[in-house]
């Protein structure tokens, strides 16, 4: 193998190939992504680290006043331990992984996809990317749709830095944003926010934002922290039937 050959290798030309293929490329929160890694030799034969999936989304991040977009890292799992590959090799690795719960939903600009990668030594790291549609999971579905049922239309999600206090457990939180149709909300309140914290497929914490109309302007501003007011509600699958109620006692008591 001439010298050329090698030299092309370490920067990616002619190097190994890899192509990730999905079952399907749609899912809910919690069901398992099932899949094969095609790892394609070059035109040498080459020593690999590891080959590895990983499940990534977009957030926006504030900083000094300017928003950014950043990328986390949902999952990763770990393919294969090290090893060699020939020549215009061929092998497959299939692989399966559950979509965690905290995963968000794809809406708006907020994008979910599963980058596959291989640790190479002395070369250029090849990688593929394949793009997922996330839905919510049954339980959390139930939950928007009960708040649709009381006279709210979804405006936008948006996926943003998570509080301080939750990014021991993930970096970025979804809000859902919901418009008041009608009577008797329009006249209380500009916009509900949720955030859902999944601590099970049957337990959320749900994070509850009531910006409250503002007397003077007619609208608040996010900056009037007096308007705007934060409940925690924890809700069980089996207490799913009381959802409503406490919800409208919730609006109530902070407009």
């Amino acid at each position: 193998m001439s010298l050329i050959t090698k030299a092309l290798a370490t920067i990616g030309i002619g190097s190994l190939k890899i192509d990730t293929r999905l079952l399907r490329p749609s899912f809910r929160c919690g069901e398992d992504v099932e899949g094969v890694v095609v790892i394609k030799g070059g035109n040498v034969e080459q020593e690999v680290d590891t080959i590895y999936v990983s499940l990534l989304t977009n957030f926006i991040r504030e900083s000094n006043g300017k928003l950014y977009q950043d990328l986390a890292v949902i999952d990763q799992i770990k393919l294969s331990e090290p090893f060699n590959i020939l020549q215009n090799e061929i092998f497959e690795l299939p692989f399966s992984f559950q979509i965690p719960l905290s995963t968000p939903i794809t809406m708006n600009d907020t994008k979910v996809w599963v980058k596959t990668g291989a640790d190479i030594k002395k070369a250029v790291d090849p990688k593929d990317i394949d793009s997922l549609t996330i839905k919510p999971s049954y339980f959390m579905t139930e939950i928007l749709e009960m708040v649709l049922s009381l006279g709210f239309s979804l405006r936008t999600t948006q996926c943003i830095e998570a509080p301080a206090r939750f990014q021991r457990k993930q970096r970025y939180i979804q809000q859902f944003v919901f418009d008041p149709q009608g009577e008797p909300f329009t006249n209380k309140l500009d916009d509900l926010e949720i955030v859902f914290i999944a601590e099970s497929e049957e337990v959320y914490e749900l994070l509850i934002e009531i910006d409250q109309k503002s007397a003077e302007t007619g609208t608040a501003s996010l900056e009037d922290g007096d308007d705007e007011s934060i409940v925690r509600m924890r809700i069980r699958q089996d207490d799913a039937c009381d959802f409503k109620a406490k919800l409208l006692q919730i609006i109530e008591q902070y407009t």
